[in-house]
Formats: C-alpha cells, sequence, structure tokens
C-alpha cells in the first residue's frame, strides 16, 4: 500500500477499508505522546510518552510498536492555531507526517486544539498529582487526539 497522508476523513477511511488499530501521536517539541485505537476504533487509550530525538531514532520507536501492535494507521495533532491559520509547528508536523510514509502506512493530520486542555481536565478530574499529569499529559493528549479521529471516521463524517 502506498502511504497517504491527509486531512481529510474520507480518504483516510477508504485507505483503511478493513479498520484496524490505530496510532496516534502529539508531538511535542521534546516529547513524542502515543495513543492506540482498537481495531474497531471504539476507543483510543493512552500509551506512553517517547522522547523524541532525531527522526531517526523517533521512526524505529514508533516503527517498533506499529510492528508490536499489528498497527494500521497513524494520527498526528495537527497543532492549527486558535484563528484556524497554521504556523511553523503545522509546517513541522506536516514534515514529519511526510517523512513517517516510509512506514508505508496511511497517516491522518487531525486538529489538535484543545486537545491538551481537554486532557488535563481529565487528569485533573482523575485526581492527579501535577507531577503525574506532567508525565502524562502528552498521550493523555495523543488519546483525545485520536479519540476525536476515530469518532469522525466512524461517524461518516
Amino acid at each position: 500500500m502506498e502511504a497517504l497522508s491527509t486531512t481529510s476523513v474520507l480518504d483516510y477511511r477508504a485507505a483503511l477499508p478493513d479498520g484496524g488499530a490505530l496510532l496516534g501521536l502529539d508531538l511535542g517539541t521534546q516529547t513524542i505522546g502515543t495513543a492506540f485505537a482498537d481495531a474497531d476504533w471504539c476507543i483510543a487509550s493512552p500509551g506512553k510518552t517517547l522522547k523524541r530525538g532525531k527522526f531517526g531514532a523517533d521512526r524505529d520507536a514508533l516503527a517498533a510498536l506499529i510492528a508490536e501492535r499489528s498497527l494500521k494507521g497513524i494520527v498526528i495533532g495537527l497543532p492549527i492555531n486558535m484563528d484556524g491559520s497554521e504556523g511553523p509547528r503545522c509546517q513541522s508536523s506536516r514534515a514529519y507526517a511526510r517523512n513517517l510514509g516510509v512506514l508505508g502506512l496511511p497517516v491522518l493530520l487531525w486538529d489538535e486544539r484543545w486537545s491538551t486542555a481537554s486532557a488535563e481536565r481529565g487528569l485533573i478530574d482523575q485526581d492527579m498529582s501535577r507531577a503525574k499529569r506532567k508525565d502524562r499529559i502528552d498521550s493523555a493528549a495523543a488519546a483525545v487526539i485520536l479519540q476525536a479521529a476515530i469518532d469522525a471516521l466512524t461517524g461518516g463524517v
């Protein structure tokens, strides 16, 4: 299968007609939050937070997760500004998505506005300490991003 990088839910869904487990990523400058969705696209769960390094090391770590969990697609948070414009972080996320094309999986770029705030609210609701929230926020945000994407994928958007 040719790798697909898109912001279109319809194109992404067409690239995965049989569904399959998905990997969600929240790309930070220092870390990468990960999350996983089941093969039926019902629920996204936070994974671990990876230390971000050179792209080759990141790619290898993500390839290992993909192989370990038999993942079929990737969803990457796209950090669009609140006014809808795209800045340098969006360009960086788009380049990262293009580079991940070497893994051969379709990539969906998903608007991540409010994902970190939503994740933080969820962790606070769990009565999690500030120190624990700091360690888990990136993966929790990746789960929020991935859940929004699978909700759209299954909702016929």
